[in-house]
């Protein structure tokens, strides 16, 4: 039990900070897993899904930062997360979050256990795209995320993430770009995550 709640439910956002902290997570890994929940809300505002679920999966997305920031961190995060108890679908969020996903052909390439890391529920969608909406602590275009990709040959994985920003902002409503017009580079964090903001312009 956890403040009277027990390990198996879904941790609120005061929770999953100190789960991030108990890690080991440096602060700028909270501040990026926080600016990672706010572009997530805010798709969420219109776009159906568990938000709970949402919030807990993309504060906690780079648990695994807490061991390396190679691209195992996802599968680490994925058995922290397990070994810490919580549900199921928070660790498949975080095993998922990857850019738009990793396939059995990327997982290979990079050396990852034979899994399927492509995200497939709405909740692992918005918190993958959250992530590819998100530098440091600053919120860009997907379009910077997708021509990081391209620079570094990976064609296969940027059409993935423009094909799931285009599933996104159909549901939307409109192209999520531009809620980095609407919200701001800079994210003014609120609830738990308020003392991780920092200067608007200040990069990580």
């Amino acid at each position: 039990m956890r403040g009277g709640r027990p390990l198996s439910t879904i941790p609120n956002e005061a929770e999953c900070i100190q789960l991030l902290e108990r890690a080991g997570c440096k602060r700028r890994v909270i501040v990026h897993c926080c600016t990672v929940w706010a572009m997530a809300e805010a798709f969420a505002e219109r776009i159906d899904c568990d938000r709970e679920l949402v919030c807990a999966g993309a504060l906690l997305h780079d648990i695994g930062r807490s061991v390396t920031h190679s691209i195992e961190h996802a599968v680490i995060g994925h058995s922290i997360v397990c070994d810490m108890g919580l549900p199921d679908e928070i660790a498949e969020i975080v095993r998922r979050h990857t850019g738009a996903g990793l396939d059995v052909e990327d997982a290979k390439g990079f050396g990852l256990p034979d899994a399927d890391y492509i995200p497939r529920t709405i909740e692992q969608k918005i918190v993958a795209h959250a992530d590819n909406m998100v530098s440091d602590n600053r919120f860009v275009t997907h379009d910077y995320s997708v021509d990081r990709l391209r620079n570094k040959g990976s064609d296969r994985g940027a059409d993935r993430m423009e094909a799931l920003h285009k599933e996104l902002s159909d549901l939307y409503g409109e192209d999520l770009d531009v809620l980095v017009n609407e919200l701001g580079p800079y994210p003014q964090l609120k609830g738990a995550c308020a003392p991780f903001t920092v200067p608007e312009g200040f990069r990580l």
